[in-house]
């Protein structure tokens, strides 16, 4: 792919890969431009968590193209590599650091490739501390900053997770279902936790909560069998008897 001022920040293009035999993506094609949010549905086994696993270097396609920001060929990349480009992951499982404290956990998260020790006992600077401020506020963790991970509730590890990630500056952040788990208040808050953070960076969401992808209010993509099904407004694709038939309808 050629580098245009309009490129878009995510492209793929024909992409296939097989497992024994078993197409997990099927010639998929995706495009997430910059600064779009947007929500991915389907089936257990469409292809959404193979799909993730190719755009981070966990995974290799067997073929097709997956180009980050125009002419960076993912396929051509490792995980390393990826994260550092401007690429991060959040598991579904919340993976904090339980015995330090939620600002700790940014910290350890701000220093990225240092140590453990090294990162806990260097000074931040101003602007690293600005910083973790306002991750603490968009995670909605401020009051809870001097709290151990491991006291917090599994909607607020999951906010902090995210924020370890935004601590990392992504160009692009991938959640895997962020609100399984949680209450529906922690629910309805990351839907606008997540619309605040895609005011300056692209996310891709994968989820099965209906609910919660409407509060999203974002073009909505419906794997299955490894390709796409259908795209658009959710009540497009809801409304599609193809994934009634496949998804919904089940």
């Amino acid at each position: 792919m050629i580098q245009t001022q309009n490129a878009p920040l995510l492209y793929m293009d024909g992409v296939s890969v097989s497992f024994d035999g078993f197409k997990a993506i099927d010639n998929l094609s995706l495009v997430v431009e910059p600064g779009e949010m947007r929500a991915i549905i389907g089936p257990n086994g469409a292809g959404k968590t193979t799909m993730m696993d190719i755009i981070t270097g966990k995974t290799r396609p067997d073929k097709g193209e997956v180009f980050f920001e125009g002419s960076t060929d993912l396929t051509q990349l490792d995980e390393a590599d990826i994260a550092r480009i401007g690429i991060g992951r959040k598991f579904q499982k919340p993976t904090v650091f339980e015995s330090q404290s939620v600002f700790d956990n940014l910290v350890l998260a701000l220093e990225g490739e240092r140590s453990v020790f090294a990162a806990l006992f260097h000074s931040l600077d101003e602007e690293q501390r600005k910083r973790i401020e306002e991750i603490l506020e968009t995670i909605r963790l401020t009051s809870r900053r001097d709290v151990l991970a491991a006291d917090l509730s599994h909607g607020q590890k999951q906010w902090l997770e995210i924020g370890m990630l935004l601590a990392q500056d992504p160009k692009l952040l991938l959640v895997d279902e962020p609100v399984a788990g949680m209450t529906d208040a922690e629910t309805i808050e990351t839907a606008r936790l997540l619309r605040e953070i895609a005011k300056t960076r692209s996310v891709i969401v994968v989820e099965h909560d209906m609910s919660f992808i409407r509060d999203l209010n974002v073009k909505v993509t419906c794997l299955a069998e490894g390709s796409v099904l259908s795209e658009g407004s959710l009540a497009h694709v809801s409304s599609d008897e193809k994934v009634i038939s496949s998804y919904l309808g089940r």
